[in-house]
């Protein structure tokens, strides 16, 4: 049966405490710094070389999906009870949302280092050590708002420019696709050297700390926020019913410079060998409420 994804705001006290309870459990396991590396793994750019299937690159949105899902399954095996809420950051845009609660995620970091002192993530307690992608210090990091080069989170005007995009994607197929909803969700500057980023990179960057780089799954508001991306592609896909629900339908070919290097629809994603067409239909897994 299909479980429940909600919006956070809506999550009640129990709830809440739920989630916590078994992401904590997950880190005490040592599996949580797995999901960890597994993104520190796959977070390859443009100019890394080799085949891209996590970022700047078509299949972006479905190994999220399959990410997220592997890592809810790992909740669900502590509490049967828990799906990995989202956070719609166009609606809860302020750092006294109930995302950054006590209860909850806990909130910013020190101006001087970065350092989330409070919530059940603050190193304080205990319970989150920083092991993957250490740069300061072994705790977590924050930093809303990036004030020395201030940003804002994604309007909502902003978003539905991405989801009025009548293709899923188009050449050459990285970051610098100038149309089509993975690029534009996704969120790179189309312009080499551009400063400008969009939808779910401003995200990570308006977070800040360990949320900028490929270590951003330290933080576990990385899980809610790539619920809400993943439900913002369903929303682009029932937007959108005659679209191809995935391009490129097949693979560059020889000679192309994406040869050898982006996903067809075809495919299987590494590290599970899971096909790219499974996940590009959630329906019969989950649904977002």
């Amino acid at each position: 049966m299909a479980h429940t994804r909600q919006n956070q705001r809506s999550l009640t006290k129990a709830q809440k405490r739920r989630f916590v309870d078994a992401v904590l459990a997950l880190k005490r396991q040592g599996r949580y710094d797995e999901f960890v590396r597994t993104h520190i793994d796959f977070y390859q750019g443009d100019g890394d070389g080799g085949l891209r299937v996590a970022h700047m690159t078509p299949s972006f949105f479905p190994w999220h999906r399959k990410f997220l899902l592997e890592f809810e399954r790992a909740l669900q095996r502590i509490d049967a009870g828990v799906s990995v809420p989202y956070w719609d950051w166009t609606a809860d845009r302020s750092p006294t949302s109930s995302l950054w609660g006590e209860d909850f995620l806990g909130g910013n970091g020190h101006s001087s280092d970065r350092r989330v002192t409070t919530g059940p993530f603050a190193r304080g307690g205990g319970h989150w050590t920083i092991t993957e992608a250490v740069t300061d210090g072994d705790f977590l990091m924050r930093e809303f708002g990036r004030p020395r080069q201030p940003v804002s989170l994604p309007s909502a005007a902003q978003l539905a420019g991405a989801l009025g995009e009548s293709r899923y994607d188009a050449e050459p197929w990285n970051s610098t696709a100038s149309s089509g909803l993975r690029n534009k969700l996704e969120g790179w500057p189309v312009r080499r050297g551009d400063g400008t980023w969009f939808n779910h990179n401003l995200v990570h960057r308006w977070v800040g700390g360990h949320m900028l780089g490929a270590g951003s799954v330290n933080d576990p508001v990385f899980w809610l926020h790539h619920s809400f991306v993943d439900l913002c592609w369903s929303r682009w896909r029932a937007k959108h019913p005659k679209a191809d629900p995935y391009l490129p339908l097949r693979r560059p070919g020889l000679g192309d410079s994406q040869h050898g290097r982006v996903l067809a629809a075809g495919d299987v994603m590494p590290p599970w060998n899971t096909p790219v067409r499974d996940m590009l239909d959630h329906s019969t897994l989950y649904r977002y409420a």
